[in-house]
């Protein structure tokens, strides 16, 4: 079978460094919390810091946001030429988590090959997207990371090892491999613990690997079977892969195969870990006149009270309220909801943000020109059988884990 993960050139903050203050969490959460951004830039000071190398999308509105994105790339330069990393050669990284409430994830950090990944609806490639790529996000990524020195990964993919061969026998040898961080995570975020595997931890995994996607294919290298979903990060490694093949349209002359841009820095996660768990993504629509939008959407989905089918409920002023659709758009929920907010998005110039939290939806939904919607969650089983179906899931469908609980940034890597 073809090789998708390899390892990496690691970057770490040398021995010394405040790691608390370095690592922050994915800039894609928190984005209707900006207190949330301010208090960290508070506890980071004038320390190193992750928060200083990425602009989270809180800010992307902003009208200050390409000043910002040129402020991170000199941060990122500044940081190389500052003698801050240690670079760990053809490294791959084993790495336990422990969450909010104390359960502890393991992956594996390496690189994943974007010539083994797309992101389109209907693809069969090794690395496929489970949920809906929306385009018109990634511009603004793509102008963050073109002229960027490095990446860092908040993208985590996710394996189907239900005998957990690949990465759970390494927690099992974590007493004889060399550890390079164990830390405190700020805002609730748990701890991290990273070890440095050697050449011949390496070639267990890659052969584990090769035997998973053997398993999974039949031994039939041209079946279309998914061995490598995404779990979170979608539009940062599609970000990832358009600008690698950007690159190669721009140098249509040179051989780029072996240019870093090839790959992308990522964790991968079995399914399987008891640690991880799926949890709703909600919705909440503001700038809008709430019972205008659930008129619209009671003619268009057909919304009874609630009963057996597509149930969900919206939130206005803090208060709940059970529907059931009856015209269904698409065999999940949440699929019938974003489409019919899609387009009324579109009709109507209203604002959708997404949101982990049903505290957090019903806190942001007291405003009188809001309306919030909680919808159930697919059981994470279903996963792969479903994108094997039936293609991406809708965008937003399901969240692994409380928004503190995603990946914080650690790790960096070179892609110039």
């Amino acid at each position: 079978m073809k090789q998708v993960f390899f390892p990496a050139d690691i970057l770490l903050p040398k021995e010394g460094t405040d790691m608390t203050k370095w690592s922050v969490v994915a800039c894609d959460q928190f984005t209707s919390e900006p207190e949330y951004w301010e208090d960290v830039y508070q506890i980071v000071g004038d320390a190193p810091s992750t928060g200083r190398l990425i602009l989270p999308e809180v800010y992307l509105e902003e009208a200050d946001v390409e000043e910002r994105i040129q402020t991170v790339h000199e941060n990122m330069e500044s940081y190389l030429s500052g003698d801050l990393f240690t670079e760990y050669k053809n490294a791959m990284l084993y790495i336990e988590r422990t969450d909010s409430l104390g359960k502890v994830r393991a992956g594996l950090i390496g690189c994943i090959d974007l010539e083994q990944y797309d992101y389109h609806k209907g693809s069969t490639s090794m690395v496929r997207a489970t949920e809906e790529t929306v385009v018109e996000r990634i511009p603004p990524r793509i102008r963050v990371r073109e002229n960027a020195p490095m990446e860092l990964p908040h993208i985590m993919i996710l394996i189907d090892d239900i005998q957990k061969t690949v990465i759970e026998p390494l927690g099992e040898m974590s007493g004889e491999l060399q550890k390079v961080y164990d830390f405190t995570l700020m805002k609730n975020g748990g701890s991290l613990k990273g070890w440095l595997l050697d050449e011949k931890q390496q070639k267990k995994v890659t052969e584990a690997l090769d035997a998973l996607a053997e398993k999974m294919t039949g031994g039939n290298e041209n079946k279309d079977a998914l061995v490598f979903a995404m779990g979170d990060g979608n539009h940062s490694l599609a970000t990832a892969k358009e600008y690698y093949e950007r690159l190669k349209a721009a140098h249509p002359e040179e051989d780029l195969s072996s240019h870093p841009a090839r790959y992308a820095l990522t964790e991968l996660v079995n399914l399987h870990s008891p640690a991880l768990e799926f949890e709703p993504i909600y919705r909440i629509v503001t700038e809008v006149e709430p019972d205008a939008l659930m008129e619209e959407m009671t003619q268009k989905l057909g919304l009874l009270p609630e009963t057996e089918g597509q149930t969900f409920y919206a939130v206005k002023n803090g208060e709940k309220t059970g529907y059931t659709i009856s015209r269904p758009s698409s065999k999940l929920t949440v699929g019938s909801l974003q489409n019919f907010l899609d387009t009324y998005q579109k009709e109507h110039g209203v604002h959708m943000d997404y949101i982990h939290g049903e505290e957090t939806l019903m806190t942001l939904t007291k405003r009188p020109d809001a309306i919030g919607f909680l919808m159930p969650v697919m059981g994470k089983e279903e996963l792969f059988p479903t994108v094997m179906a039936d293609g991406a899931l809708p965008r937003k469908t399901f969240s692994m884990g409380h928004a503190e609980d995603k990946r914080y940034y650690t790790e960096c890597r070179k892609i110039k």
